[in-house]
Parts: structure tokens; C-alpha cells; sequence
């Protein structure tokens, strides 16, 4: 990376530091409250997942739907909200994949690859299609920075050859070869209410932020109209002046697979407190099979965290993590009980429902940190058992109390992230329908 772009990615709020067994770190130069936006960083090329296709533009992905969306006249296979979003989109580097597309998607070479691949592909064709306008001097300084950046980025630890790509283009081939080898670590999964919908490369964001299983700050995606997808960082609990300012590189919640994840797609060991008490327990034992002894341990755990001042996830003090308790690190212990929500739910055995999610809220406040969108997504689905319970049974106010109580935490958690993805619908939306109903009761 040049001294430039390097001293462009240091700002009034945040500043890139060495790191004592990392390449380097990102430091807050100033306090962030919870809540507060630290980095706003827009897509450098972005793919739709298959199944969005048709239902979402392809420059800004706004949602709407192959009736209202508009076919570009061209290769009929993107999609445009109007013509601004696909004028833009076409000088963004879609004039470069147009005229070839089709046949290059329709070809053995391309047809061949898994489908992770083809996304892969597809997202590499339109980094190559973007980066092809520097030649013609049609980027601005911010889009050559990121390229750059990109450039720059740490390649991952598994070699792979690049896949066959669609733009005709200059690039010798081992500067493709460079560029994919950056795509499985620092690539981005774009989401809308927390739901993958698409793949993006955000090279200022992947150069900033180290990973921590107990970050102090998540990545959220706004979506506008004729505007590129936007990536915010955001602090999920105060940060003060001199902290280090980490992401989630993956959910917290793969307590086992996490480290073979981090081995081989980022070449890294986690350090962090949460890894370090899980590395402590040692071998994890699976959680018992039979319901009595299953149940016996949910109540242990609830025990546990209902007592917790602080979690040993955070702090990495393994001392403070009962051994008895190392079960429910095993990772069929929250799919099991996740199952048992969903199903206890779904079949109107609220009381039965309202159990699994007690314990599932108290495993989340052990392994994610406060005000984490999952903890959020969790009380939700919590507050809307409790309103099925109302409104398919007789009322109490144990229930009533339970609803407002779980509208309250889950709009405080989400008060934090703030709005996301698209505008309608979602989370937010969702506790404003829950909260206007429950005042019909």
C-alpha cells in the first residue's frame, strides 16, 4: 500500500497502530458512545446471492420485485430500479460484463464450478470490471484508494486458483491470481435484517478491523435508492479513547468449529477472552441426550448467568466458567434448544416455548456481548410467542409482563445498531406492530 492510501484510511476518529503479533490495529482516537457509527464505507463490487436475482436492483439493491424492477436492455439478465440506478451501474463497470455475460455464465468452464464458486467468480468479475476504469482514469481518489487498499489486504492461507472471469481486461494473470487470493478472508456477506443476501468487497473496512469473538462494535448495511450498498460500523457498547475497536469475523456462537474456521480461511489464532475459555475447558463433552438431563443443565445455566456479574467470555478468566456447564459449548447444545423454541412455538406449547427461550437468552448474554443484534433477534421471537400465547389462551399478566418486558430489551438492543438493511419491514418494525397491538388488550 502506498504512504497514501495508507494515511487515507486514518481519520479524526480512528488511526491504524502496530500491533503486537497482528500487522496493525485500529485504535478510537476519540470516545464512542453505544450506538455511535465509527466507519461508513461504500461497496467497491457487490453481487446479488441467486436467489435475489430479479427481486432486488443490482447497483443499489433496493427490493422490489421483477414487476416494478426494469431488465437492463442489454444482457436482459440485471436488474435496475430505473434507469439512474442502471446508468450508474453501468459506469460503475457492467458496460465491461454486458455484451459477455450471458455466455460467459452459460459456459462449461463457468457451469463446472461449485456454487460458492460461482459467486465467487461473479464478485471477481465485477472487481476486475470496476478496476478496469482506472486505466481509463474514470475513478475518483476514494475508489483508488480502495483499490489500492485491496491490493494490499493480507492474502489468505489456502491457495486456490482464480476462476474463470467475464471482462475482457489487462491484468497479467498473477495480479488475478493476487487479487482472489484476498476474496475468502476479507470479503463481506451483505445482509438485510440480518439475513444474507449478497456478497460485497469493502477493502477499508477488511483493512481496519481485527476479529474479536467479543467485539465492541458489529457491521450493519444500509440500503438507498440509486445509491451503492453502504457498510457502518458501529459501536455496540461505549468505547473509550486508546481501545482497540474489533468485529465479529463470524458468529460468536461457533464455540467449536471457530478456530479451524480461523486456521484455514484467515490464517490466524483468535486470542481473544471468549477463545481463551473455550481452549481452557479443554475436550467439550457433548450435552446429555435424555430431555430430564438436557433440561437439568438449561436450568444450571440459567442459574449461572442469572448470578453473573460479569461473563468469563469477556473477561477470559476461565476460573469463572463452571466445568459442570462446558456441555452447552458444545455446538449442538444451542441447536438443540434453538429446535426446541421454534418447534414448542410453532405448536402453540407456549410453556414449553417460554422455558427454551429462558435458556436461550441466558447462553446469548454468556457468549455475545451487550446489546449484540442476536441477543436482540432472540427477544423478539420471544415477544411474539408471548403475544401468540395471548391472544390463543386465556390472558395473564405474568404473560402481559413478560411481552412488555421482552418489546423493551429488544428495542434497546436494537436502539443501539439502529436501522439497517431494508427500510421496511425488520426488527424495528416488528416491535412497533407488537408494541400498537399490545395495547389492544
Amino acid at each position: 500500500m502506498s504512504s497514501d492510501s495508507f494515511d487515507d484510511l486514518q481519520t479524526n476518529n480512528i488511526s491504524l497502530v502496530p500491533h503486537v503479533v497482528g500487522r496493525s490495529k485500529c485504535i478510537a482516537k476519540i470516545a464512542f458512545s453505544a450506538g455511535s457509527t465509527i466507519l461508513s464505507n461504500s461497496s467497491f463490487a457487490d453481487v446479488l446471492l441467486p436467489s435475489e436475482k430479479s427481486h432486488r436492483c443490482d447497483y443499489c439493491h433496493h427490493l422490489s420485485g421483477s414487476d416494478s424492477l426494469k431488465r437492463c436492455t442489454g444482457c436482459a439478465s440485471f436488474y435496475y430500479c430505473d434507469p439512474t440506478c442502471q446508468s450508474m451501474h453501468w459506469k460503475s463497470g457492467h458496460r465491461k460484463i454486458c455484451g459477455l455475460y450471458n455466455s460467459y455464465t452459460s459456459a462449461s468452464s463457468f457451469q463446472a464450478l461449485e456454487e460458492h464458486k460461482k459467486m465467487d467468480a461473479l464478485l471477481l468479475s465485477s472487481l476486475i470490471a470496476h478496476a478496469t476504469l482506472v486505466d481509463a482514469n474514470e475513478r475518483n481518489s476514494d475508489e483508488n484508494t480502495a483499490f489500492l487498499t485491496f491490493q494490499a489486504l493480507l492474502p489468505g492461507p489456502m491457495a486456490a486458483s482464480a476462476p474463470p472471469i467475464c471482462p475482457k481486461h489487462s491484468f497479467p494473470a498473477e495480479v488475478i491470481q493476487e487479487l482472489y487470493s484476498r476474496f475468502e478472508n476479507n470479503n463481506f456477506s451483505i445482509h438485510s435484517h440480518f439475513k444474507t443476501y449478497a456478497h460485497g468487497i469493502f477493502p477499508i473496512a477488511s483493512r481496519l478491523f481485527n476479529h474479536s469473538c467479543m467485539p465492541n462494535a458489529a457491521v450493519k448495511f444500509i440500503l438507498q435508492v440509486h445509491k451503492p450498498v453502504k457498510l457502518e460500523v458501529v459501536a455496540l457498547r461505549a468505547i473509550s479513547k486508546g481501545d482497540e475497536i474489533c468485529i465479529p469475523y463470524i458468529d460468536p456462537a461457533l464455540l467449536q468449529t471457530r478456530t479451524t474456521i480461523f486456521d484455514l480461511t484467515y490464517g490466524f489464532t483468535c486470542c481473544c477472552p471468549s477463545c481463551n475459555v473455550v481452549r481452557a475447558m479443554g475436550m467439550i463433552p457433548e450435552p446429555p441426550k435424555g430431555q430430564v438431563e438436557f433440561q437439568a443443565v438449561c436450568k444450571r445455566l440459567r442459574e449461572f448467568v442469572g448470578v453473573m456479574r460479569l461473563s468469563p467470555f469477556s473477561t477470559g478468566d476461565d476460573s469463572l466458567f463452571p466445568r459442570d456447564l462446558a456441555c452447552v459449548l458444545h455446538e449442538s447444545f444451542i441447536s438443540t434448544l434453538s429446535e426446541h423454541f421454534s418447534a414448542a412455538s410453532h405448536d402453540g406449547q407456549y410453556d414449553v416455548a417460554m422455558e427454551s427461550s429462558k435458556s436461550l437468552s441466558a447462553f446469548y448474554q454468556l457468549i455475545y456481548p451487550p446489546n449484540y443484534p442476536q441477543i436482540g433477534l432472540h427477544i423478539l421471537e420471544k415477544a411474539k410467542t408471548c403475544w401468540n400465547h395471548l391472544v390463543r389462551s386465556t390472558h395473564t399478566m405474568s404473560i402481559v409482563t413478560e411481552l412488555e418486558r421482552s418489546l423493551v430489551t429488544a428495542r434497546e438492543v436494537f436502539a443501539v445498531i439502529g436501522l439497517e438493511g431494508d427500510p421496511d419491514n425488520g426488527p424495528v418494525a416488528e416491535i412497533s406492530t407488537l408494541s400498537d397491538a399490545k395495547k389492544s388488550l
